[in-house]
């Protein structure tokens, strides 16, 4: 009683094709029917075409499929099954089912229709069926596991070759990632052939392996790194702007000599002025030091007192490498009127614990280990129908798989952190419990915690700048969104769905961070937006602002050291032996410079934030609200660019076109 023209799309990358043949099956709210086609699943293909069905349907609730097969079993991509339902009126409904995921084996596969959450509680209880049969089946394969004590829970996968199909690395990208690796290798191997150095004589050594895949700030960063206010900058808007904070009073741990006493009328005056900042770095005091290759390598603790000039520059006034002990002789406060080599040895030893902290706090905690609690409690949680997976599932592709890899490669027994950093050896992994108890839900949302660190309003502060107003633009765009699906606050009170989903964050993703600010419920629809905006802005612009820098800031390897090999001075009698004698080797400097431009490069198959490749939703609502989020960021677009033509040192790390829409390296 109804014709319909029924279109399947397979998806376009490597390997999405299959040779296996589909049964398919349209479910309406009063019958069933089965369609007695066969389809060719050719990659990047589209199958249309047309049936007569001699029963009345009612209105489309699923499609379902089968894939079966002659010889050969192989996964076949599904991106979604559209139907065009033709009216007595010879008007057409379109009818959308998403799928955007591997078809595997030959059990029967059911297809919600787009809008369907909407209508779950409408038809018989078919969809919220089908939502719990579909999460009771992800729960198998979306467990949590424990890779470490102190941490955020991970997926349960020993390697990525464990992780469920669908949020495996597709082949390109694989490829890609594999390929660059092996290319990296093999660039270290080139370098230290043509260095034919075992060790630094002098500073510019550092020139004979800075070639190949470098950056146009990179080259900059070689030619002003030993500079005050160039120094300064990188705490505001270098790879890691999340540590400065404006101080309010002089810090505890600060200890000034009674022969500088002018030292400290100078702070105390900037204090009251509003414009004495702080970088602390506290989190690594008592942090035990890597050993490589049977060498001791030595950590600091570093408190750095900056001031803010009129023009926007912020320059350093003083560095303290070590707190204070009892019972020992004060550690030496370094000042800009130190000799060069002294003064120059101390921001060595400050970039070299920013680095440990970027990497560890900054990037794999805040961005990578919470951006995975957020992908397993989602599978565990939300069902294919319900509107915020299908609002966060665009922003978790590809993260399981790319920290399964960190787990196994970089921050492993013997991986990279082991072989050329010193948190290495264990000592990363107490860096990490460490940012972990003191990880707070503020901190990982801008507004709040700019305001909390007093960055608020700073000109020269363009990360800051940028971080809000990607804040703003993300908040109306999942305001929008949720507003769609929810009416007023008593429905998302009665949501189970959305209230387990925050519940297993806080309570077991984050091993209890409700302590922390971090909600176990949502009270209403503005808590909610909140949250899910935080869960975004966390898997896009924060990770893209933490993470592109790494190829511009850390190649030059003196300005950001990986490790040091010698311990901080206690002394002011520097010599540029002890300068070169404390920086990384020649091995160690090569790795550097190969694993930040393995980690910092542009992706081949990146995605811009709010251009996604799949639509998960339907209806005229939602495409008005992401066409609003895409003018949106288009808009921010072009007012950064039209920044950056008039600064000196453009910043570009928060640019729309440059923001990834999800972790994925």
């Amino acid at each position: 009683m109804g014709r319909y023209r029924v279109r399947v799309a397979t998806g376009s990358f490597a390997f999405s094709g299959s040779n296996n043949q589909v049964q398919l099956w349209l479910v309406g709210l009063r019958a069933e029917a089965e369609l007695g086609l066969r389809l060719r699943l050719s990659r990047g293909q589209m199958e249309d075409f047309e049936v007569d069905v001699s029963e009345d349907l009612g209105p489309l609730l699923f499609v379902k499929l089968r894939k079966t097969h002659l010889l050969l079993k192989d996964a076949w991509f599904c991106n979604h099954i559209t139907v065009w339902v033709f009216q007595q009126s010879m008007e057409e409904k379109e009818v959308v089912f998403p799928c955007y995921r591997w078809v595997q084996g030959d059990g029967i596969i059911c297809l919600p229709e787009a809008t369907a959450w909407m209508m779950r509680n409408e038809v018989q209880g078919l969809f919220q069926k089908h939502g719990e049969e579909e999460l009771e089946e992800r729960r198998t394969l979306y467990r949590w596991a424990t890779w470490k004590e102190g941490l955020p829970l991970s997926v349960a996968a020993a390697s990525e070759k464990d992780l469920p199909l669908d949020v495996r690395f597709h082949e390109g990208k694989k490829i890609d990632f594999e390929g660059t690796l092996a290319a990296g290798m093999m660039d270290i191997a080139l370098k230290r052939l043509y260095t034919l150095l075992s060790s630094w004589n002098s500073l510019e050594d550092f020139d004979q392996i800075f070639w190949g895949s470098k950056s146009a700030l990179a080259k900059r960063v070689r030619q002003s790194w030993k500079e005050d206010d160039f120094f300064g900058y990188q705490f505001l808007n270098g790879v890691n702007p999340t540590l400065l904070r404006r101080s309010t009073s002089l810090p505890t741990r600060l200890v000034i000599p009674p022969e500088l006493e002018g030292l400290q009328a100078q702070l105390e005056r900037k204090l009251q002025e509003g414009c004495l900042f702080e970088a602390d770095f506290s989190l690594l005091d008592g942090i035990q030091a890597n050993v490589i290759q049977g060498e001791r390598q030595h950590l600091a603790a570093p408190l750095v007192m900056l001031k803010m000039e009129p023009d926007g520059k912020l320059l350093p006034m003083a560095i303290q490498l070590q707190p204070p002990c009892s019972g020992s002789p004060d550690p030496p406060l370094f000042l800009p009127s130190d000799p060069s080599l002294t003064w120059l040895l101390a921001k060595a030893w400050v970039r070299n614990s920013d680095f440990q902290l970027h990497e560890l706090q900054a990037h794999l905690l805040k961005t990578h280990l919470v951006a995975e609690v957020f992908a397993v409690a989602t599978m565990r949680c939300l069902p294919g129908m319900h509107p915020i997976f299908k609002l966060l599932i665009p922003h978790l592709r590809y993260t399981l798989e790319i920290n399964t890899r960190a787990r196994t490669k970089l921050i492993s027994d013997g991986g990279i952190f082991d072989q050329v950093v010193n948190t290495g050896g264990g000592g990363h992994l107490d860096v990490l419990r460490k940012a972990t108890a003191c990880l707070t839900y503020r901190s990982l949302c801008p507004p709040d915690d700019l305001a909390d660190r007093g960055l608020l309003g700073i000109p020269s502060a363009l990360y800051a700048h940028d971080a809000l107003r990607l804040w703003d633009i993300i908040s109306r765009y999942v305001q929008g969104t949720v507003h769609l699906y929810y009416s007023e606050d008593e429905v998302v009170q009665s949501d189970p769905e959305v209230q387990a989903w925050c519940q297993e964050i806080t309570e077991i993703g984050l091993c209890g961070a409700q302590e922390r600010g971090f909600p176990v419920s949502f009270q209403s629809r503005a808590e909610l937006c909140h949250f899910v905006t935080m869960c975004i802005f966390t898997c896009t612009a924060q990770h893209s602002g933490i993470n592109q820098g790494q190829l511009d800031w850390y190649a030059w390897v003196p300005n950001a050291p990986c490790t040091m090999r010698k311990p901080p001075p206690t002394t002011k009698d520097v010599t540029l032996e002890m300068v070169m004698a404390t920086l990384p080797n020649v091995h160690q400097a090569c790795l550097q410079m190969t694993i930040a431009w393995h980690l910092g490069r542009f992706q081949p198959d990146m995605v811009p934030l709010g251009h996604h490749k799949e639509e998960y939703f339907s209806g005229p609502g939602y495409k008005a609200v992401l066409k609003r989020f895409q003018e949106d960021l288009n808009t921010l677009e072009r007012e950064i660019v039209a920044r950056n033509e008039g600064l000196d040192l453009p910043y570009y790390y928060l640019q729309p076109s440059r923001i990834e829409n999800s972790i994925t390296i």
